[in-house]
């Protein structure tokens, strides 16, 4: 017994295990997981390309003229043609000439005596006090000898129109067209314009361009007016204040 006790008490003293973490490979993730970018880059600013508008020109329609060629305040009739007719009369009124068609459908039309006009901007009242539909009044430009002439006319329907009657054959380069600047019926009022020089004509109501037209068939000529029932009822119109 000595002798065990002297043999346990011979032996080494062994120091304790101590545990050592070990480190466990995982195998690679199948599916690759994104990195947060928390503070992404910025875009370089790219300044938009700088666009030049471009405007045109708006037409200037304004009439143009000179002085007062002459102005007719229908106060000396014997300067137009006058009468009774099979369709109706022209007749003189207070400051205005009068054409009345009494026999519908009819045409009227008084010229101007001694009257020639190449370039000129003319301005004229017309006052329709009995008309309806396409029954119709306006201008005789650039009438010939021959009578060939234009023809600038309104309707009771709110149209405008240009006509053309050149040796013997009618035309319209405008033909009847609504215009929101034309009164329907009657009884109304319109201011009709009109600008010519040379081949060049432009058209106007009540200050208002409607179309214009080039056409050198009739340098110049003489100056009228027209009324034209176009149906079954009279038409009556005033004319006043004309100047050119």
């Amino acid at each position: 017994m000595l002798y065990l006790a002297c043999l346990v008490a011979c032996l080494p003293v062994t120091a304790p295990m101590q545990l050592v973490p070990s480190t466990t490979v995982l195998p690679p993730s199948q599916t690759p997981t994104a990195t947060t970018v928390w503070f992404p880059p910025t875009a370089t600013f790219t300044p938009l390309p700088t666009v030049t508008l471009s405007i045109t020109p708006t037409l200037d329609t304004r009439p143009h003229f000179g002085s007062l060629m002459f102005q007719d305040d229908f106060t000396q009739p014997e300067n137009w043609t006058l009468g009774k007719m099979s369709a109706g009369s022209i007749a003189p009124g207070k400051n205005e000439l009068s054409l009345g068609v009494s026999q519908p459908p009819g045409y009227l039309y008084s010229l101007r005596r001694n009257t020639t006009l190449d370039d000129f901007y003319i301005e004229i009242t017309a006052s329709p006090s009995i008309c309806r539909d396409k029954d119709e009044y306006g201008l005789l430009l650039r009438v010939s000898p021959n009578s060939d002439f234009f023809r600038f006319g309104l309707n009771c329907a709110g149209e405008a129109r240009l006509d053309r009657y050149l040796a013997g054959e009618a035309s319209s380069p405008k033909p009847p067209a609504p215009n929101g600047v034309v009164p329907p019926g009657a009884p109304s009022c319109s201011r009709l314009g009109v600008w010519a020089v040379g081949r060049d004509f432009r058209f106007y109501v009540n200050d208002i361009f409607l179309f214009s037209i080039r056409d050198a068939s009739l340098p110049a000529g003489g100056l009228g007016i027209y009324v034209r029932a176009a149906g079954l009822d009279a038409v009556t119109v005033n004319f006043s204040d004309l100047k050119v």
